[in-house]
């Protein structure tokens, strides 16, 4: 018996080829919405023009100013050494925490979660405002009269970059056997190294995604660093805040640093895209 090929019709055919090009207008315009920030911070960087808004000409004058800007230099290293820190930190932690409420029953895991995403849900202002009568209270009762600076600044990243690696961690805790922890040991591990050799490789992913989030929540906030911070201690976002005007020439050295970075960044998402499918591919191979 001949298979019979039923007929599209003209007007099928039609409302296909619309949903098509719908789809690819939306998706063009996500992409452009996400990406012309970027497009923007790239082109004021080579602007010669110290108005943000005009384009003078091209020139790579701002990259050599970034070295020799008063307070710029600072600023990159308070950015960087609170947003390590922070990271390192708050994952650690965050993934020892995710694997304790992990192990808990149910009715109590849910209230631990609910309280781990009191930050996450919170404004930021509420947040900042919280932090900032908590660290001079903490402060007036030590009998200090100015007890903001490098270190509550690295407390409060540590303390709004936390829940985001607890809620990357979990979801892969509840992937694994529960019954893996238990074989480990069976097999002659004891309990932190079957924590270490098996549990923690096993979640790598979710530890590595918690801490991508840490570092982009810590590297770029501005509204609790600015309560918590001191008037001694400027990260990139106060720094960048407290130029109230582009007549000198700063967001265009602003601009030229975010390029960098931004670069710095797509390349180890890259490497990381291309290390990770040549693992993949390997285990399939197996």
């Amino acid at each position: 018996m001949e298979n019979y090929v039923v007929p599209v019709s003209s007007k099928v055919k039609a409302k296909r080829k619309a949903k098509k090009t719908i789809s690819i207008i939306y998706i063009a315009i996500i992409i452009m919405l996400l990406y012309l920030p970027v497009m923007f911070i790239v082109l004021e960087s080579f602007n010669s023009s110290i108005i943000g808004y005009e384009f003078g000409g091209f020139t790579t004058k701002w990259y050599q100013a970034m070295f020799t800007q008063k307070g710029f230099k600072d600023a990159v290293t308070v950015t960087f050494t609170i947003t390590l820190l922070s990271t390192a930190i708050s994952t650690i932690f965050g993934t020892f925490f995710a694997i304790g409420i992990n192990s808990l029953s149910n009715k109590r895991r849910q209230s631990i979660i609910m309280l781990n995403n009191i930050p996450v849900l919170n404004a930021d202002i509420v947040s900042a405002i919280f932090l900032f009568i908590i660290f001079q209270t903490v402060g007036a009762l030590f009998g200090r009269e100015h007890p903001l600076g490098y270190t509550t600044l690295l407390l409060s990243h540590i303390f709004f970059s936390l829940p985001y690696v607890v809620l990357s961690v979990l979801p892969k805790l509840r992937e694994i056997d529960e019954n893996l922890f238990d074989a480990a040991q069976d097999l002659g591990c004891t309990p932190f190294k079957a924590l270490i050799k098996v549990i923690i490789p096993a979640i790598a992913g979710g530890i590595f995604s918690g801490a991508v989030l840490a570092f982009t929540m810590s590297i770029d906030d501005f509204t609790i660093s600015y309560f918590v911070s001191g008037a001694d201690i400027e990260n990139l976002s106060i720094w960048i805040n407290n130029i109230r005007t582009v007549r000198f020439g700063k967001l265009q050295i602003a601009s030229s640093f975010y390029t960098i970075f931004t670069l710095i960044m797509f390349a180890i998402l890259i490497v990381y895209n291309v290390l990770n499918s040549k693992r993949l591919a390997k285990k399939k191979v197996k």
